[in-house]
């Protein structure tokens, strides 16, 4: 592969060496084994927050542990791991101490995931990183970090030889292991100057804050990649250079510039660094996602009466509900207003448009991996059963909020009654709808690595705007 080449052509076609595609290939499957994994303890948590069910589960405790390792498992680790694919295609890296990178983080998922079979108990609904409070829990998150910040390591090192602003993909991807490892130097910093003397959830509240905050840069970035990614591969480019589409993807991530003078100015601990990060995020992390995510609108707009080969029917559905739920998740975050339960709305319509943009460039470098390719009603209709259901779990959540339900709470401590009731019963609903969109996204995957081409199923059977 030549050094100024494109990560991938015109037509959304991968570029990439038999070494990059291995190594791609394993974090790609670590990714979607990591999603396999929420989706089972998502079945828990809303068979646990559900009304008429949550009465099998009187304790808070048990809520709470499963919450803890679906957020973990479904956004730390799977986005962390669809990162390592791209870091993996964007640039050439040495194999040898790559495999070590990436064993390192499988095994801390795994340990990650048996904690709370092993003992691992005193959850900690701390933001952006909940933990377990235990030592088998908290050496899985620590394997998975220095995992994942090698590879970053790795990858940096030799970017720039291949860094082309004709390029966005490789450009966004680079911006993302930026972010990345600034969140891991963040960490790092806030650990150094954090008083000891705090304990249990307010620890790690004050330690994941601002790391936290930064990572949402970096999987907005590996979002608008895939955006910009698939809407070459469906046939709907978005209308603008791609010089000016690198320089907006390095626009997203200038606001962190301030990240050190945060940190050198405020201590860990205090009202400010958070008010600071809270503020970053807020009027930093929509400079590249806005306009991008309006220029897929144009895109999708202009090209509605031109059909999406057959091939990409599974893919393109992915794009379109990802922009439909990141933008839903952005429109209620400025409504939020206190601590309920608008906020998890927020944030699922966050993270849920990153996912499903995430899902659809899985189906498109399925085939660029040698597996067959994602065909047939089941791939076709996943997205949108997951993005339909996730709505619904949002409405319900948001519907709740303005009532006043407080987030992060099941059981007898929501105090639920009359709307209440119905709105977290949508909620459930929605939740049960996302579990099968997940479900249905693993078994495409499964299948498609297993070199099945078509499944036996019937072509999607109607044409996508």
């Amino acid at each position: 592969m030549a050094q100024r080449e494109m990560m991938a052509d015109t037509g959304g076609r991968l570029n990439a060496t038999a070494d990059q595609q291995w190594l791609a290939t394993a974090w790609m499957m670590f990714g979607t084994i990591a999603l396999a994994l929420a989706g089972i303890f998502a079945i828990l948590l809303v068979v646990a927050r559900a009304p008429g069910t949550q009465a099998l589960f009187p304790t808070q405790d048990f809520f709470r542990v499963a919450l803890i390792v679906h957020v973990d498992q479904s956004v730390l680790i799977w986005f962390l791991a669809s990162s390592g694919m791209l870091w993996s295609l964007a640039g050439r890296v040495p194999l040898q101490t790559t495999r070590i990178a990436f064993a390192g983080a499988a095994a801390g998922c795994l340990l990650i995931t048996a904690a709370p079979f092993l003992g691992a108990g005193d959850p900690l609904l701390s933001n952006y990183v909940p933990v377990l409070d235990h030592p088998l829990f908290l050496a899985g998150l620590g394997l998975f970090g220095i995992g994942v910040l090698a590879q970053v390591v790795l990858y940096l090192a030799r970017a720039a030889g291949t860094l082309n602003f004709g390029d966005p993909l490789r450009i966004g991807t680079f911006t993302a292991a930026v972010a990345t490892l600034l969140a891991g130097i963040s960490l790092l910093w806030t650990w150094a100057d954090l008083n000891p003397a705090w304990e249990g959830k307010a620890y790690y509240e004050y330690l994941f804050w601002g790391p936290g905050h930064i990572l949402q840069f970096a999987y907005t970035q590996i979002m608008l990649v895939a955006w910009i990614w698939l809407a070459r591969a469906t046939g709907r480019p978005l209308p603008l250079s791609d010089s000016r589409l690198s320089a907006l993807l390095v626009l997203g991530v200038l606001p962190l510039l301030s990240v050190p003078l945060i940190h050198g100015l405020y201590a860990p601990d205090s009202a400010e660094i958070r008010i600071g990060y809270t503020h970053l995020m807020q009027y930093g992390n929509a400079l590249a996602s806005v306009p991008i995510g309006l220029l897929l609108i144009v895109s999708l707009i202009r090209n509605r009466g031109r059909e999406v080969p057959q091939e990409q029917r599974p893919a393109h559905s992915a794009l379109v509900t990802s922009l439909v739920l990141f933008a839903v998740g952005g429109l209620i975050g400025g409504a939020i207003s206190g601590t309920n339960t608008m906020i998890p709305a927020h944030y699922h319509g966050s993270i849920v448009g990153v996912t499903l943009a995430l899902m659809g460039l899985t189906y498109h470098l399925l085939p660029e991996f040698g597996f067959s390719r994602p065909e047939g009603r089941m791939a076709c209709w996943q997205a949108r059963v997951y993005g339909s259901g996730q709505l619904l779990h949002i409405a319900g959540l948001a519907a709740s909020g303005a009532m006043g339900i407080e987030r992060k709470t099941a059981g007898a401590a929501q105090e639920l009654s009359g709307l209440g009731k119905a709105f977290m019963g949508i909620m459930g609903l929605g939740g049960l709808v996302a579990i099968l969109g997940g479900i249905l996204f693993v078994l495409v995957v499964m299948r498609a690595c297993s070199h099945r081409p078509g499944y036996g199923e019937k072509d999607c059977d109607s044409p996508q705007p």
